[in-house]
C-alpha cells in the first residue's frame, strides 16, 4: 500500500454538544487532492459489554434510539467516564443499564465505527460471574431488560429489531470465545 495522504488543512464546519464535523484537505500519495469530512467524538471513547448471566442467558436491553426511531435490541453501552478504565467503564453501564455488576471481564476488541466518517472508537467487553448492584443512570425511560439463552444466538439473529451493527459483532466475537471455551452455543 502507498503512504498514508498528507493532511493539508483541517476546518471545524459545525460542531453539536456531541460531535464536532471537520473538512479535511488531503493530498494523496499519487497527488491526487481530495476534501473528506468526519465527525469527531469527544475524547472519552466508549463501551459495549456483553454480559452473560449464571453461564446461561445473554443479558441485552431494548432501548429507544433516535437515529432509527424505534426501539432496539442491544447489548448495554455508553460513554467512558473521564478517569475511568475500559472495564470499570463497563462495570459502571452494567450497573447503570441492567442492574448488574461483573466480577469477571475480558476485553474482546476495540471497533471503529464508520471509521471514513468517525473518528469514535468502541470496546467490547465480555462480563461474566454477574452480581446484583444498581446504579442511576442517565436513560430518559427505564430500559426493558432481556434475557436471551447462549445455546440459541439465532433466536437474537433473528429478532427484527436486533440490527445495530456494533451489537452483532459483539455477539459474534462473544460466540467465538464462549465456544472455544467449549460452551455449547
Amino acid at each position: 500500500m502507498a503512504n498514508k495522504p498528507k493532511i493539508t488543512r483541517i476546518k471545524e464546519i459545525a460542531r453539536t454538544r456531541l460531535f464536532k464535523v471537520e473538512e479535511l484537505d488531503l493530498i494523496f500519495s499519487n497527488g491526487e487532492k481530495r476534501t473528506y469530512e468526519r465527525l469527531v467524538a469527544g475524547p472519552r471513547g466508549a463501551v459495549m459489554i456483553v454480559p452473560i448471566l449464571d453461564d446461561k442467558y445473554f443479558v441485552m436491553i431494548k432501548e429507544y434510539s433516535a437515529g432509527t426511531e424505534d426501539y432496539q435490541l442491544a447489548f448495554p453501552k455508553g460513554l467512558m467516564e473521564e478517569g475511568e478504565s475500559v472495564f470499570e467503564s463497563a462495570n459502571r453501564e452494567l450497573k447503570e443499564e441492567v442492574g448488574y455488576g461483573a466480577t469477571k471481564m475480558i476485553s474482546m476488541k476495540e471497533m471503529s465505527l464508520a471509521p471514513g466518517y468517525l473518528t469514535h472508537k468502541m470496546n467490547l467487553v465480555l462480563a461474566e460471574s454477574l452480581y446484583k448492584e444498581t446504579l442511576e443512570g442517565d436513560e430518559p425511560e427505564p430500559l426493558e431488560v432481556i434475557l436471551f439463552p447462549l445455546n440459541d444466538i439465532n433466536k437474537i439473529l433473528e429478532d427484527e429489531n436486533f440490527t445495530e451493527a456494533r451489537s452483532v459483532a459483539a455477539l459474534f466475537l462473544a460466540n467465538k470465545i464462549l465456544s472455544d471455551r467449549k460452551i455449547k452455543l
